[in-house]
């Protein structure tokens, strides 16, 4: 069976959430991993509040299958606190000067890359970077999974890109079965109770004058194993006449 893969964002920012700024950062990773196949599993808009990034990071460590692009929070200002999280999370607080960040930053800034800047250098240990097409001040990503960028759409747009062509460029193309029964969802309950939870199902109730329908939709990466569930269906609706069409494309 082909390993699902489960993206998740965690946009940060406190001004996203007052209404002083607006989010660009889900719509163009949503649309990029739908481009290449992929699906969000779920997303996160936070404040920068560091017990709240802790507990959402791990969260999604919990989830063996899980990749996540987070947006915002790795300046050198104080109330930028996501390397130093991530560290926590992800590295049991071990952090470093990653050589090439410091290299890029004492290079753009020279002198003025001390005190404060330099520290933009500081990640979690043994991260990769991730280039930055504005200024060259890199994001960063741990376990080929966990990916830190800028809160500025023009930085970390790219970043998303890079990333994603470099180690998500596709997924497998999923296997799908479609129908429209003319029965309302209730009738169909129990079998869609057996399906598997690794499998997408979705079913969508229909109401054309008086008349009921549901469309119920199947998906994965074995076909045989969809077609097995999906027989379940289309027995019911043969043994109870009820009428269903196959393949449903307006769903």
């Amino acid at each position: 069976m082909t390993k699902k893969v489960n993206f998740y964002s965690v946009i940060i920012g406190t001004e996203l959430l007052n209404g002083r700024r607006k989010d660009a950062h889900f719509s163009f990773l949503n649309e990029q991993l739908l481009e290449r196949g992929w699906e969000h599993k779920a997303s996160f808009v936070i404040e920068d509040d560091i017990e709240l990034m802790l507990n959402i990071f791990n969260l999604i460590k919990a989830d063996k299958n899980s990749v996540m692009f987070c947006f915002g929070g790795i300046g050198s200002t104080p109330d930028d606190y996501t390397r130093q999280i991530a560290a926590k999370a992800f590295t049991d607080s071990k952090m470093e000067f990653q050589e090439e960040s410091k290299r890029k930053i004492e290079s753009r800034f020279k002198e003025e890359a001390y005190p404060h800047r330099i520290n933009m250098a500081y990640l979690p240990i043994n991260a990769k970077l991730l280039q930055n097409v504005v200024n060259d001040i890199p994001g960063f990503y741990l376990e080929d999974r966990f990916f830190f960028t800028p809160g500025f759409p023009s930085m970390s747009q790219s970043m998303v890109v890079e990333a994603l062509d470099k180690l998500y460029p596709k997924s497998t193309a999923k296997y799908k079965r479609v129908l429209t029964a003319s029965c309302g969802e209730n009738a169909l309950i129990d079998i869609m109770k057996k399906m598997p939870s690794h499998l997408d199902f979705a079913s969508l109730p229909k109401l054309i004058g008086e008349k009921r329908k549901v469309v119920i939709f199947l998906a994965g990466y074995e076909s045989a194993e969809v077609d097995e569930y999906f027989q379940l269906f289309v027995d019911y609706l043969e043994e109870n006449n009820i009428e269903y069409i196959l393949k449903d494309i307006s769903f």
